[in-house]
């Protein structure tokens, strides 16, 4: 089976280590690509240095994660515009949206700093890797929105929420949801909820380093735990894990145009 994990932060510092047995992992667990959103103005060098090293396996996005979003914003948005204008390597926009589960002070700037990368894609007619934590209400708002002057697709990542948010957000047309390691976990509600799901809207990933799936929670992620998440998906939707494998990846591959 062939799987793509679309979310995974293989250029951080946990990896600086082993990423080479790391990615040999990741391919022999069947994991034919990695999508890696940036992080924010700090982390750009790091995640082209790894995108270049392993071209045609890991593929890079670029934006300003909202937990980034500070004082300085505007400085720190500038930084990663420039980056944008002066690659070609990049394939979308993320990691991008909007967080208040640590701080709101910067809800307002958070909101503004959303709006103007969603704007970049669709200049350029990317997808975007969309983050929501605890504003889920302000996220559909500022979709509303855009959605209906821009043209935008892209994936709700690390989704968590109910059948009723899932309608919500696939009511956004061209939009998937990322199913991490979230799923296996034994509190989690998300397999009642991804029965409610098609198959044609969801993707997969990791979000490596973080949310390693069962059994290997508390410890670091890797894409190579890929597999782990794919047969909890399998499970909750009642399908074959080889029709999940072929659809998911099929639905990466047209998002992100892989």
């Amino acid at each position: 089976m062939r799987i793509v994990d679309t979310h995974s932060h293989l250029f951080v510092d946990e990896f600086k280590g082993d990423l080479p047995e790391v990615i040999a992992r990741s391919k022999e667990s069947g994991v034919s690509q990695v999508v890696m959103p940036n992080i924010d103005d700090t982390t750009v060098e790091q995640l082209l240095r790894v995108s270049s090293a392993h071209a045609g396996y890991c593929f890079p996005l670029i934006g300003l994660h909202p937990t980034s979003v500070d004082r300085d914003y505007a400085q720190r948005l500038s930084r990663v515009r420039h980056w944008l204008e002066v690659s070609d390597t990049f394939i979308g926009i993320g990691e991008i949206g909007l967080d208040y589960y640590w701080d709101a002070t910067f809800r307002n700037e958070q909101l503004l700093v959303f709006k103007e990368q969603l704007h970049w894609a669709a200049e350029r007619n990317w997808p975007v890797a969309i983050h929501c934590r605890n504003a889920f209400d302000d996220l559909c708002e500022v979709m509303s929105e855009c959605c209906g002057r821009m043209p935008l697709r892209g994936i709700f990542h690390s989704f968590s929420g109910t059948a009723e948010e899932a309608r919500r957000l696939l009511s956004f047309d061209g939009f998937f949801l990322g199913i991490n390691g979230i799923a296996t976990f034994k509190k989690s509600t998300l397999p009642e909820a991804l029965k409610e799901v098609p198959l044609e809207r969801i993707v997969l990933e990791t979000d490596s380093p973080y949310l390693a799936p069962v059994p290997f929670r508390g410890k670091r992620n890797e894409s190579a735990y890929l597999p782990y998440i794919l047969i909890k998906v399998s499970e909750a939707c009642g399908l074959p894990p080889e029709e999940v494998a072929a659809q998911s990846t099929a639905n990466a591959e047209a998002v992100f145009s892989l």
